[in-house]
């Protein structure tokens, strides 16, 4: 988580919202994201999307069946949507998203039985740390 939480800095430095997202396969990072939809101009842009699609190039599968995704908030529809497409193993997060959580707060994608893939789920790594990083950047955003 500290290495997503390290995405999350270098998105703040861009002036991008600081989510960060690594991919880890047998202990070795094969991706890393940080949003960069304002950068890129593209909404798909997010550090979850953006991490999983460097692993699957990196290992030469789409299916990350033994991956962790780590990222620092909890992914919105759209993320966990492609965390199921792309077979993670293992989602951890940090900070829940009372707005467009999509795993434990307002949906849960990444458990529906009617899926053919389902993820594990372990949230509230380094929770505090991962909201603070957001809180901060929207503060900052506010007072300019």
């Amino acid at each position: 988580m500290r290495e997503a939480l390290s995405e999350a800095r270098q998105a703040a430095a861009r002036g991008e919202v600081p989510i960060g997202a690594v991919v880890v396969v047998e202990g070795e990072i094969v991706g890393r994201g940080h949003d960069l939809r304002e950068s890129l101009c593209d909404a798909s842009a997010h550090a979850e999307i953006l991490a999983m699609r460097e692993a699957a190039k990196r290992l030469g599968d789409w299916r990350l069946n033994n991956a962790t995704l780590y990222v620092t908030v909890e992914p919105c529809a759209m993320c966990a949507g492609a965390i199921v497409q792309f077979r993670v193993r293992r989602l951890v997060y940090g900070a829940p998203n009372a707005k467009s959580g999509s795993v434990d707060s307002i949906l849960d994608i990444v458990h529906q039985a009617r899926f053919n893939h389902r993820v594990e789920v372990i949230s509230g790594i380094l929770e505090d740390e991962c909201r603070e990083i957001l809180q901060k950047f929207f503060r900052e955003l506010r007072n300019k």
